[in-house]
């Protein structure tokens, strides 16, 4: 006699399904992130020595990835380049995010003429072309590293407010909030304890967004010549430096297009496969 055993589905260890392709960009995320920290420790030469008679030289034992238009160790300018690269669009995301999100989540709770001063403001910032900007800005001021990570910041501020914005208004309605302002909370409690825990999981995956569009700003302004000033450079600077050796196939225009391309990449893999439990906190 035999029965029939019915078996249910093993739910994943910690109720996030693993996704492969997710796993793979948040691996090529972290490896920059490494090498971003450690980039001073383990760069072979410094950055602005010339260590090669050539020029565009091409990749062998010595030189890793090769050198570049005047003769310096592309490998230890890359690694030094993913610092500067990294390092300004995390900061500018975050100032870009922190301040969005509170002004968004003011504006929702708040409303009347807060909501629409703010909201009229940050548009009409909105509707001015971030490239435009940008280049006005650091033209004008400078290429530092300070006004670098302001402007670019200032540039995703609205996008960032406008996103929160609606997710908070959307909260701002619900039963358990309602209750909240009856007891006489305040504004800060409002925003701490029950509109940011509801919405911080959408929050993070559109600023890992609006990271890639940073990194593609930076790398364009430093292309047009607006980035890192030398010796120092991001990926979009070492570009430009080397795009005459692109005829040639040179390593050194072609390694930071590619580490560029990576680092965008996999940032959109690991957004993109991100458990549903992260990007959508009511699902089940």
């Amino acid at each position: 006699m035999t029965s029939a055993v019915t078996s249910t589905p093993r739910r994943p260890r910690f109720g996030y399904r693993i996704n492969a392709v997710g796993v793979a960009g948040a691996l090529i995320v972290l490896f920059w992130i490494v090498v971003a920290f450690a980039a001073p420790a383990i760069i072979p030469h410094p950055i602005g020595e010339i260590v090669d008679t050539d020029y565009f030289g091409p990749m062998s034992r010595e030189l890793w990835l090769g050198s570049d238009y005047l003769g310096r160790d592309m490998t230890s300018r890359i690694l030094m380049g993913a610092r500067y690269t990294l390092g300004i669009s995390v900061a500018a995301v975050i100032i870009a995010g922190v301040s969005g999100v509170t002004l968004g989540m003011i504006a929702a709770i708040t409303g009347g003429a807060v909501d629409m001063v703010l909201s009229r403001f940050l548009d009409a910032l909105n509707s001015i072309p971030s490239k435009l900007f940008s280049l006005v800005v650091v033209a004008a001021v400078g290429s530092s590293i300070p006004v670098l990570i302001v402007t670019m910041a200032v540039i995703y501020i609205p996008g960032a407010y406008r996103f929160a914005r609606a997710l908070a208004v959307n909260i701002n309605t619900m039963d358990f909030v309602v209750v909240a302002r009856i007891r006489g909370e305040s504004l800060f409690y409002l925003i701490r304890a029950e509109i940011l825990p509801n919405i911080i999981g959408p929050v993070m995956v559109d600023l890992g967004l609006r990271f890639v569009f940073i990194v593609l700003l930076l790398s364009g302004l430093s292309f047009l010549g607006l980035g890192v000033k030398p010796p120092y450079a991001d990926w979009g600077a070492l570009v430009r430096e080397n795009i005459g050796g692109l005829p040639y196939a040179a390593p050194a225009v072609i390694v930071p297009s590619l580490a560029i391309a990576s680092l965008t990449i996999a940032v959109n893999l690991l957004i993109d496969n991100l458990p549903t439990k992260i990007r959508d906190r009511e699902a089940s």
